[in-house]
């Protein structure tokens, strides 16, 4: 075409030899005109076929869907806070914001794509609470490989398994890294509500565990305790290995306040609700952390949890639950 129109030869002509239509040859001759010198040195138009070429694999690269957010900048902020300050998930910001009367709304995948893609200027992949770019061999924590006088959760009645019924726990300690203090927590999840309770501990010792729930009986009484604490499970760490104590009443002489079901060795799945919740504690206090710096922390942590919202309770949180149980 280029050298078809350096002879002068007819647009009619050029179209019928390359079999297009006249429009397009005219749209492909104004894409590619440009001012050059001639050999007088004469400025002349000139089509040339490399530069029409550029302006079409420029102009294509352009195309594509407008960005659903546009100029919203309260879109752009409020998850920039939600996901980047707050901790929250993007699906679980995506639903409060979802939850209000607005403009701009987006599916989960899209979010997810904005945040990949760079959209937002101060959230990027490194906020996501999931972001897990290599992972570390996990440690194996000291446990009881032959508990054979604690009871298994084998035992366990099957009404429990199926989260039925408020009252059945799944306990578990969070602790810090190497060098730092022996301080941990002390992590209890409700598997019917996946309310959250988390205790400072001292150390990471059976006889502080059960100095844990001597004071939480002694604080609610023996009655409400036993009725909010029906079974706790748990993993055969040694925080855990004297049952009796657990499940004895520190008030009431011979009196059992709860009972205590012990998971198979690095079993974790079995305490599935209580694994996935102690990532929400990670989000605060990063692994390898001295836990006794987060001391003050906990109780605002542990409000975190218990209003986020879930997927799993439509979009409602563990307190959110309770209160519909009655039991806020």
């Amino acid at each position: 075409m280029e050298l078809m129109l350096k002879a002068k030869t007819p647009v009619r002509e050029i179209a019928a030899a390359l079999g297009r239509h006249v429009s397009t040859i005219y749209r492909e001759r104004s894409r590619g005109l440009v001012e050059v010198y001639g050999r007088d040195l004469k400025k002349e138009v000139r089509y040339l076929a490399d530069t029409a070429q550029m302006r079409y694999q420029e102009r294509q690269s352009e195309k594509g869907r407008p960005l659903k957010v546009g100029n919203d900048m309260a879109f752009i902020r409020y998850f920039e806070n939600a996901v980047g300050k707050e901790r929250l998930s993007p699906c679980a910001a995506l639903a409060l914001w979802e939850g209000e009367q607005h403009d701009t709304t987006v599916s989960y995948t899209t979010l997810y794509s904005y945040i990949h893609s760079g959209v937002f200027l101060n959230l990027t992949d490194e906020n996501l609470p999931y972001n897990i770019s290599k992972r570390k061999k996990k440690e194996r924590s000291k446990v009881a490989l032959k508990n054979i006088r604690g009871r298994s959760i084998e035992a366990r009645p099957k009404e429990i398994r199926s989260r039925d019924s408020f009252g059945h726990w799944e306990m578990d300690t969070v602790y810090g890294g190497k060098g730092t203090s022996p301080a941990c927590l002390l992590v209890l999840t409700e598997r019917k509500t996946r309310l959250e309770e988390v205790y400072f501990m001292k150390n990471r010792t059976a006889a502080e565990t059960v100095r844990i729930l001597d004071d939480i009986e002694k604080r609610v009484g023996f009655e409400a305790f036993r009725a909010r604490y029906h079974s706790i499970t748990t993993d055969n760490g040694v925080e855990f290995l004297n049952f009796n104590a657990v499940q004895k009443s520190c008030t009431v002489p011979d009196a059992v306040r709860t009972v205590q079901y012990f998971c198979h060795p690095f079993c974790s799945g079995e305490r599935g609700s209580n694994e996935n919740q102690n990532k929400l504690i990670r989000r605060w206090i990063p692994k390898g952390s001295d836990i006794s710096e987060y001391k003050d922390d906990i109780p605002r942590i542990q409000n975190w949890i218990n209003n986020l919202p879930r997927k799993l309770f439509g979009w409602r949180s563990s307190n959110d639950i309770a209160k519909e149980l009655g039991l806020a």
